[in-house]
């Protein structure tokens, strides 16, 4: 159960959002200090899995061969054959309308240098790199679990945000989410949650509200 604080300021963050006719994303915002982000391996760059999922549907894009794309056909979003893969690396305008389109991607490991080449400046650059999985694996388990993922990327920033849930979540729900991040990067952090400054959540449209 979240702390009452966390709940408190999630209520505010809904209760003060102006409605909307879309469902609008709930969004934390975390300020670090005393990290020095220039150092590569001090930044964060890591996905979490969500107790309560993000509240939205996230697209699975796997890129594969044979068995994996017939085990993936069913759960993911869009399968990518290795021929296609050529096609689309040969099209930028392709290329970017895929790496935006989707949320994650999924990759059989042989694949992966030759994906890192050819898609490598469409994806990277973006966090989209594909998780690499053993070729003819099933699939499902690692797409339900990223599904509920969110990919937490501070790069050289003290600030960073990230979703945390959807509005017509309960306010319960968001603050476990929440407190899981916060939890996270405590534990990656050299000094802990001392190492967080301020945390603040809101939504899409409305004004934000200090958890921490």
């Amino acid at each position: 159960m979240a702390e009452k604080a966390t709940i408190t300021a999630v209520k505010k963050a809904l209760g003060n959002s102006p409605k909307r006719n879309f469902k609008q994303t709930v969004d934390l915002s975390i300020n670090l200090k005393d990290v020095d982000l220039s150092i590569p391996k001090n930044r964060i760059q890591e996905d979490i899995i969500l107790p309560h999922g993000r509240g939205k549907p996230i697209k699975v894009c796997v890129i594969g061969s044979g068995e994996m794309l017939i085990k993936a056909k069913e759960v993911a979003d869009r399968i990518i054959s290795v021929e296609e893969l050529g096609t689309i690396a040969d099209d930028k305008k392709q290329a970017k309308k895929m790496a935006n389109e989707f949320e994650y991607f999924i990759a059989e490991a042989p694949l992966m240098p030759i994906i890192g080449k050819r898609l490598g400046i469409v994806l990277g650059p973006r966090g989209k790199m594909p998780k690499p999985i053993p070729p003819g694996a099933d699939p499902k388990l690692m797409i339900d679990n990223l599904r509920k993922s969110v990919f937490i990327r501070s790069r050289d920033k003290m600030t960073f945000h990230t979703s945390v849930g959807t509005a017509d979540m309960t306010p319960e729900d968001i603050a476990d989410n929440i407190e899981l991040i916060i939890k996270r990067l405590g534990l990656r952090l050299e000094k802990g949650t001392m190492n967080i400054r301020s945390a603040f959540v809101k939504t899409t449209m409305g004004p934000s509200e200090k958890v921490i």
